[in-house]
């Protein structure tokens, strides 16, 4: 014991020695950690879904979180007005259409009877009128009528032989048919108006709102009886087909991250399930860490956004999920 006592000092000596060599062969030989580990969150591609017309809403058919499918149908839009005008559309087009087919037929041959019937009329008119006025003409010469009488006379045989021409002039285009002009206006006409049907019936197909691509409906923005318009989003979809988690980097490691390099990556959820991932875009610029990021270095330095796109197969990821990346 007096051993111990009068070497005390030495003891001590040795044990803190020891100590310090103890600490320097555990972190000498302890496992250094690999890699690189980056923090950040879920991003999913989203659509804001709206009707191509301004209408009011007739139904609705997805509620939030429902699982669509590309060309299920959201929802649909109040049509009575666009249907009865293009019914009105085809009723005009009808119309027109026998317009067109007569004038390309021409005269009937009963048609041409009729003119010359109306001309042999009008001539044996004019013929009575003639001799009308000769006579009264010939009376006026012998003092036995007024001048009235005799003007009278004349006025109905000029115009009696006004209507004989005009029978003869539509006689004539009853043989000659239609102008080309007239058959090409009447054609014009026709073509306008199936083209306003289409137009129609075209809007009639924006009354429907198609889902693009496969998703869930994050929000519901409208109801029935609503009144509907491009600038107004009616449903909130989040893509399922595409998602990414988006970290940033320090330019000290910037180097260790390329394109196209695989990583893994884990949600608090699932810390032992990770999901594959490949680095698919690097930012060319450096930005202030943003708030919501986790990391490291100090909020002040300046840090380069990548992101990382999954493949999540099981739908796990929810956007704005924190995420850990490791390369």
């Amino acid at each position: 014991m007096e051993f111990i006592k009068n070497n005390k000092k030495t003891f001590i000596i040795v044990a803190i020695c020891l100590l310090i060599a103890a600490a320097i062969f555990y972190f000498a030989v302890r496992p250094k950690e690999k890699g690189l580990v980056l923090y950040g969150n879920v991003d999913i591609r989203q659509i804001s879904l709206a009707f191509n017309a301004s209408e009011r809403i007739e139904k609705m058919n997805a509620e939030e979180g429902d699982h669509i499918k590309k060309g299920d149908v959201l929802a649909t839009l109040n049509t009575q007005t666009l249907q009865l005008a293009i019914a009105q559309t085809k009723a005009q087009i009808a119309s027109q259409q026998a317009t067109v087919t007569k004038l390309h037929n021409g005269s009937r041959p009963e048609e041409i009877l009729q003119a010359q019937a109306s001309v042999n009329n009008m001539a044996a008119e004019e013929t009575n009128a003639r001799t009308y006025y000769e006579r009264m003409q010939s009376l006026f010469e012998q003092n036995a009528i007024s001048k009235q009488s005799r003007d009278d006379a004349e006025t109905r045989w000029k115009a009696a032989a006004a209507n004989l021409e005009n029978a003869k002039a539509a006689l004539r285009l009853s043989n000659i048919g239609p102008r080309e002009e007239d058959i090409a206006a009447a054609e014009a006409q026709l073509d306008a108006l199936k083209v306003s049907l289409k137009t129609q019936e075209y809007n009639l197909s924006q009354a429907t709102l198609v889902a693009p691509l496969d998703g869930v409906i994050r929000s519901r923005l409208l109801e029935p009886g609503d009144m509907a318009s491009p600038s107004k989003p009616v449903y909130m979809i989040g893509l399922e087909d595409t998602k990414w988690v988006r970290a940033y980097i320090s330019e000290k490691r910037l180097g260790e991250v390329k394109e196209g390099m695989e990583a893994t990556v884990t949600i608090d959820s699932f810390p032992n399930d990770p999901i594959k991932g490949q680095v698919g875009y690097i930012s060319n610029t450096a930005e202030f860490t943003p708030k919501s990021v986790q990391t490291e270095e100090l909020r002040s330095s300046l840090l380069y956004e990548i992101r990382v796109y999954v493949n999540d197969e099981k739908n796990v990821l929810r956007m704005g999920m924190p995420a850990t990346v490791r390369f």
